[in-house]
């Protein structure tokens, strides 16, 4: 298996704080707007860029955990035993902005997934993406991030994007399987 670093974690750490100023120039001080982080590979960066974003504008910021495990579409075809992590949205999305934020996106799946999930919660004024890496290709669905860190293109199932969140020293690794 060949490694390649995509990111160091001064790197990392930039592009994090890009992606705070870019939602603080949308939304302002937050006050029509919330973060969730989906469960679990999300909630990292999310309260990452959540604490960012707070520091940014002297104020608390909605923020929520989404699990997508039971609205996956695999979910029943799966045969390892899934394990949902607790879902914690404490308030209304009625009429929210909402920015979801995972740590990679490939297929689309999880993002519809985590749509279908969102809505069991009300019905939210806009729904926005923001991801760490976007795999431009390969999508199963029509979903596109508006918030990027960083855009990379991929040779399928060959390679794999993984988040190292060490304390203090975060990573992104592009591992192309032979």
């Amino acid at each position: 298996m060949d490694k390649k670093l995509l990111y160091n974690h001064q790197k990392l750490n930039v592009t994090l704080n890009r992606l705070a100023f870019e939602l603080v120039e949308n939304y302002g001080d937050f006050s029509e707007a919330a973060i969730v982080g989906l469960q679990p590979r999300g909630v990292l960066p999310a309260r990452i860029i959540k604490d960012k974003i707070e520091n940014i504008i002297q104020k608390n910021v909605l923020y929520g955990e989404l699990d997508i495990t039971f609205y996956r579409d695999d979910y029943r075809t799966s045969s390892k035993q899934l394990t949902a992590s607790p879902i914690h949205i404490p308030f209304s999305i009625e009429g929210l902005k909402i920015i979801l934020i995972d740590d990679v996106l490939y297929t689309g799946r999880s993002i519809r997934s985590a749509m279908d999930a969102l809505v069991d919660f009300g019905r939210p004024d806009k729904v926005e993406l923001c991801v760490l890496i976007d795999r431009i290709h390969h999508r199963e669905n029509p979903i596109s991030a508006d918030y990027i860190g960083k855009a990379i293109d991929t040779r399928g199932r060959e390679q794999t994007v993984q988040v190292d969140w060490e304390e203090n020293n975060y990573k992104v690794w592009l591992k192309t399987h032979e």
